[in-house]
């Protein structure tokens, strides 16, 4: 009996350090700092607005998704931000089918505020103390501006680092046909 105990035990510690193991592999951080990956599906989270109201990721399925990781002292955000509001904000903010969410890291309400204010940003911004959001997407400690795009089935299919004009036209071509038709 004590010999089955010992080697229940053994493969309950085996199969434990496997799977901690599959765990630490999937949060390794990828060379721009993301721990997630295309294809996979979005960590959820809740997140209140700068006008008061929560919000949840798990809310928007079925809709286009883009999350923007911002903050007021980002150059290269403010530097993004204007395309984002003139390129996609504004062509999609009536589609019932496209969600777009700042997502500010890590600072009060009165600054994010005064930001949207400076920026001219008129889409949503969300609070992110302590940058838990962000680091269900990337290491705490790796750098913004990132987006990230989740298509209709609730999949990741686009990570963006920093602007580059490049880039950030084929994010704009793919939400567009992610869109078409709606």
């Amino acid at each position: 009996m004590e010999k089955i105990v010992k080697r229940k035990f053994m493969t309950c510690m085996v199969a434990g350090l496997f799977l901690c193991g599959l765990t630490l592999v999937a949060r390794t951080p990828d060379d721009r700092g993301y721990i997630v990956k295309t294809g996979d599906v979005p960590p959820d989270f809740s997140m209140t607005l700068t006008d008061g109201r929560t919000v949840r990721l798990a809310d928007t399925r079925g809709k286009v998704v883009m999350l923007q990781f911002t903050a007021s002292w980002c150059g290269v955000c403010r530097k993004e931000m204007p395309f984002i509001e003139r390129d996609i904000w504004q062509k999609h903010k009536d589609n019932p089918d496209f969600v777009l969410w700042g997502i500010d890291r890590d600072e009060p309400l009165e600054t994010v505020v005064k930001f949207v204010q400076t920026t001219g940003v008129t889409y949503p911004l969300g609070l992110d103390p302590g940058a838990d959001i962000f680091a269900l997407y990337a290491d705490r400690k790796a750098g913004i501006t990132r987006n990230v795009i989740i298509d209709k089935e609730g999949k990741i299919v686009m990570l963006t680092r920093l602007y580059n004009e490049e880039e950030f036209g084929d994010m704009v071509e793919l939400i567009d046909r992610l869109l078409e038709g709606n």
